[in-house]
Parts: structure tokens; C-alpha cells; sequence
């Protein structure tokens, strides 16, 4: 989807205050780009990653970019250890895209799920949607996603930041192929009362793939991608239905994470560190 008045490819607008960091662990920093060619270098990033493992889409500059990319705040880990610039060290990046930023305009997420009406019961607390999440295989290591969380909580700390959610994914086009996955997220991790959110049915699929008595748990937690278990450790719930993404070549489900259900002992984990990159 194309926002109104953006350019798919155009660099974010670099923001106006220094690049402070929103996390460290070891030679890895994280913050938020700083300039256009940071963000550009974090859309290269995303479209080796993306076209290598979900056959992604890209223009012949060799990017992965839409028109919300104009609006987001892109959180970038930097391996201080590679030698050149800054935007020779990015080895992993998030986008976050704050509820301010929209002006009026939906979420990206919002045309495979009915975000408008999970926004409508929740009228005043403020929502971060996260997307666009890839780290270089080299990097998948525990401390790598444990700074991107730092970052993330430092920024929803900086951003007064109520509700963070957005899709994840599973490979490929079959929902069948994750039949176990899925059903356990459908019956074991569903978002439920006023956090309820479904699949817009002209896109969902439904993820009943099987009775709850016949999901083996830890197959199918074996199955869940790494970043899914990560939102799951942290306390969040799903969506009802998943959506065929054809031109990413996956499977998405939706994430819903109030700050408020985090898990306590996370909040301890990472807000320990966060807490001084937040000011």
C-alpha cells in the first residue's frame, strides 16, 4: 500500500534530534537512523534478507520500500566492530510506526486486519506498529534480539507508548503447511475481550486447523518462528485468522502486545538497561 504523498523507496525524513542510542550490548549499538542514507541502507538490508527467505518483492535498486517508510522511525543495530560508516555496520533493523504519525491515514497493517476497530475501543492510548523486522543470519544470536527489544522498550519508554502490535510471519503461501503452529496460536494464544482483533474477511484464514486435544505443544513450539515465540515469551496474544501475504510469499498473524501485559519479569529483564537510554 501507498500512502498519500509519499514515494515508495523515499527515504524517511532524518529527525531532527542527535541519534541517541537505545541500546548496547557488547561492540552491537542500537538507535534510530539518523539520516536518508541510513534508512536507505536499512531497506538494502531488508530486501537481501526478504528475497533470500521470502522471496520478497524489490525495485532494480535492490530495496525493500513502500510509502509508509516516510512516516516510520527506523530502529537500527549497528556491529561497531565492521569497519567503514555507519551504514556499512547495520546488521539488523525494525520499523515502528507511531500512532502520531499517520495523520488520519490507517495502519499498514490495517488492510489485511481490522485495526480501526481494535483503535476504536482503546480511543486515547497510544499505538506503535512494528514491521519490517530482519536481522543477517550471521547476527541471529540471543544478545541481538535481546538489543532490539532494549531499543524498542527505550522507545516506547521515550514515546509514552501504551499498545505495540503488527504482523509476523511463517514462510510460504500454504497455511496448512503451519497447520500445528497455527492452531495453537488460534486456541492457546488468541486475543480475546476488548483486545480481540480478526483478519479482514475478504483476506483471513481461518486457523482451526485441528481441536486443541491434538495440538502436541511442543511441536508446536518447535515450529513457531523465532520471532513469534519472542512475542509470545513477552506476553502477547494473536489475531483471529491469518492472511496469505502473495507477493512477500508468506503467512502473517497478528501480534497484540499492551505494554501492560508484558511479562513482569521481562519488563524487569529489559527495562533494566533501557531504563537509561529512555530519557
Amino acid at each position: 500500500m501507498t500512502i498519500a504523498g509519499t514515494t515508495p523507496g523515499q527515504p524517511a525524513h532524518p529527525p531532527t534530534e542527535p541519534a541517541a542510542l537505545l541500546g548496547e550490548i557488547g561492540t552491537l549499538r542500537a538507535r534510530l537512523a539518523a539520516s536518508g542514507a541510513e534508512v536507505r541502507a536499512a531497506q538494502k538490508l531488508r530486501h537481501a534478507v526478504f528475497s533470500a527467505e521470502f522471496a520478497a518483492p524489490g525495485d532494480e535498486t535492490g530495496i525493500d520500500a513502500d510509502g509508509y517508510d516516510a512516516l516510520c522511525d527506523h530502529l537500527i543495530v549497528l556491529d561497531t566492530a565492521i569497519e567503514g560508516t555507519d551504514t556499512d555496520r547495520i546488521i539488523g533493523t525494525y520499523r515502528l510506526l507511531p500512532q502520531q504519525k499517520l495523520a488520519g491515514q490507517p495502519f499498514y497493517s490495517d488492510s489485511a486486519f481490522d485495526i480501526g476497530a481494535l483503535l476504536a475501543r482503546h480511543d486515547g492510548r497510544r499505538f506503535l506498529e512494528l514491521g519490517r523486522s530482519c536481522v543477517l543470519p550471521d547476527y541471529r544470536s540471543k544478545r541481538t534480539i535481546e538489543l532490539l527489544w532494549q531499543g524498542i522498550w527505550a522507545y516506547c519508554r521515550r514515546n509514552a507508548i501504551d499498545v505495540m502490535f503488527g504482523c509476523a510471519s511463517f514462510s510460504g503461501r500454504v497455511p496448512a503447511q503451519h497447520a500445528m503452529a497455527l492452531a495453537f496460536l488460534n486456541h492457546h494464544a488468541r486475543a480475546s475481550g476488548d483486545w480481540a482483533v480478526s483478519a479482514r474477511r475478504d483476506a483471513g484464514v481461518d486457523m482451526d486447523f485441528m481441536p486443541p486435544e491434538a495440538i502436541d505443544l511442543k511441536a508446536a513450539m518447535r515450529a513457531l518462528p523465532p520471532l513469534i515465540k519472542g512475542y509470545l515469551r513477552l506476553g502477547a496474544t494473536f489475531g483471529d485468522g491469518a492472511v496469505i501475504d502473495h507477493a512477500f510469499a508468506s503467512v502473517d498473524v497478528l501480534v497484540v502486545l499492551p505494554v501492560e501485559q508484558i511479562s513482569a519479569r521481562y519488563v524487569s529483564y529489559y527495562g533494566a538497561d533501557a531504563d537509561r537510554f529512555a530519557a
